[in-house]
């Protein structure tokens, strides 16, 4: 269990308990149980804001881990007054499928900073495509090895080496940088864990932490809320 969760179940203990202490001050310690039973909606919500919550001081302790990235694994303006996260893995389906949804964020959106980190959890070749990403932030050109990538259909060996061609990385600079991906890699994995990230996409925006594959508006709000 990770720590975010055992934050949110702690917090949650003292939540219930002050809660029925409201209650009991309020409406008398023998009509607590009818009050909860008359309301249930009560403890979800209260669970929901919790969440949020415990969430937000998550983030915020990881803020820089989160938000500075890797080279030039951005797109949007470098500028924005809001930054959204995306964690990913490149065999992902729900990842490749927010690809065109994030090219009408910032299309929509001057003010908006995406940042990419990797997130390679579901196979090897996951980890292979992030090291060469990677490489491609390190020289400037993520976003061309990221689109030709996604492009590219099944992740392998040889669709991973296409699209390094099609962005022009330099590819022998490879062995030498793996460490510093696998550090990268690293980092981003042990942050997820603190974040409570289980599966990708997984999104930071402001203070709020959301996952899976979330349609456009739902993602404009998280925006138009992290800027209030």
């Amino acid at each position: 269990m990770n720590r975010l969760v055992l934050a949110l179940v702690a917090a949650l203990g003292l939540a219930v308990g002050a809660l029925g202490m409201l209650l009991v001050q309020t409406r008398g310690e023998t009509d607590v149980r009818a009050y909860l039973l008359e309301h249930p909606e009560v403890i979800p919500e209260a669970m929901a804001r919790l969440q949020e919550r415990e969430s937000g001081k998550a983030v915020a302790q990881v803020a820089d881990q989160v938000t500075k990235p890797f080279g030039s694994a951005w797109s949007g303006n470098p500028k924005g007054d809001v930054t959204l996260v995306e964690y990913y893995d490149y065999n992902c389906g729900y990842c490749r499928a927010s690809l065109p949804l994030l090219k009408q964020l910032t299309d929509a959106d001057p003010k908006l900073r995406i940042v990419y980190r990797e997130l390679p959890i579901l196979a090897e070749s996951s980890r292979n495509a992030a090291r060469m990403s990677l490489l491609a932030a390190a020289q400037g050109k993520f976003q061309a090895f990221h689109d030709a990538l996604y492009a590219g259909g099944q992740v392998t060996d040889a669709s991973i080496a296409a699209a390094a061609r099609t962005a022009g990385v330099d590819t022998g600079k490879l062995a030498a940088f793996t460490p510093t991906a696998d550090a990268e890699i690293v980092r981003n994995m042990e942050t997820a864990g603190r974040l409570g990230l289980n599966g990708t996409p997984a999104w930071i925006v402001g203070s709020r932490v959301l996952s899976g594959a979330l349609p456009l508006e739902e993602l404009q709000k998280a925006i138009a809320d992290a800027r209030r």
